[in-house]
C-alpha cells in the first residue's frame, strides 16, 4: 500500500494507523503548491487534490481520511484499533470520528487559509479571531468527552485518537490554546510518546 500525504497534514493520522498494525507502507509526498508527487499528476491520483490518499493493494485508489482509517482498521481486526460492527463501541468511535471531522477539523482550517478567504489584514484578523474562538468551545467540549480516560475510547488506543491527536496538534501552529484543559494536554502528551506515532512523525520530518 502506498500512501499520499503532506508532513503534518491530517494525512499523518492514517499514517499513525499503519505505523500502529505494523502494515508494510510506501509513502509518496504531496506538493499542495504544484499538485504534483512523485507519481505525476496529483489531480490524476485524487480529484479532490487532497491527501490523503491510499493506494489499496489491488491498485485501487480510496480517499477520505476517515473511511481509510476504517479501511486500515478492518485489515487487521484482532488489533481491535476500530471496535467490532454492531457494538455500542463501534458507533462511539464514529461518534468521535465525525466530531474531529466536522467540529474541529473543519473549524482549523480556516486559520491555515485565512489569506486566500480574505484579502485584507483587517479581515483576515477577524476570521482567525472567529475561528479560534470556535475551536475553543469545541476544544472544551472535545476535553468534557475525553473526561479522566486515556484514550478517546476508554483504555485502548483506535483510530479515533490518531485523528483527534493530529487535529490538535495544528493549535500551536494557529495560536489555540489548550493549556486550560489538564485533560488534552496531558492526553496529547500521552499519545505523542506512543512509538507509532512517534515513527510516523519520524517519517514525515516532524521530529
Amino acid at each position: 500500500m502506498k500512501l499520499f500525504y503532506k508532513s503534518a497534514a491530517c494525512s499523518l493520522a492514517p499514517h499513525i494507523v499503519m505505523a500502529e498494525l505494523n502494515m508494510v507502507y510506501e509513502l509518496e509526498a504531496v506538493d499542495f503548491k504544484t499538485k504534483t508527487c512523485a507519481s505525476g499528476d496529483y489531480w490524476k491520483i485524487n480529484p479532490n487534490g487532497s491527501v490523503p490518499a491510499l493506494r489499496m493493494e489491488s491498485g485501487e485508489i480510496l480517499t477520505e481520511g476517515v473511511v481509510i482509517m476504517q479501511y486500515l482498521a478492518d485489515q487487521k481486526p484482532e488489533a481491535n484499533l476500530m471496535p467490532r460492527a454492531g457494538t455500542t463501541d463501534r458507533y462511539r468511535c464514529l461518534e468521535w470520528l465525525n466530531f474531529i471531522a466536522t467540529d474541529l477539523h473543519k473549524n482549523y482550517s480556516p486559520l491555515f487559509f485565512a489569506g486566500m478567504i480574505v484579502n485584507n489584514a483587517e479581515g483576515q484578523t477577524e476570521l482567525k479571531s472567529y475561528y479560534v474562538e470556535m475551536l475553543r468551545k469545541k476544544v472544551a467540549v472535545a476535553a468534557a468527552r475525553l473526561g479522566n480516560r486515556d484514550f478517546a475510547l476508554g483504555t485502548t488506543f483506535s483510530i479515533a485518537d490518531a485523528y483527534l491527536f493530529t487535529v490538535l496538534g495544528w493549535s500551536k501552529y494557529v495560536g489555540v490554546d489548550l493549556s486550560a484543559h489538564a485533560n488534552i494536554t496531558a492526553y496529547m502528551a500521552r499519545v505523542g510518546e506512543r512509538p507509532s506515532v512517534v515513527r510516523a512523525m519520524k517519517e514525515e520530518g516532524m521530529l
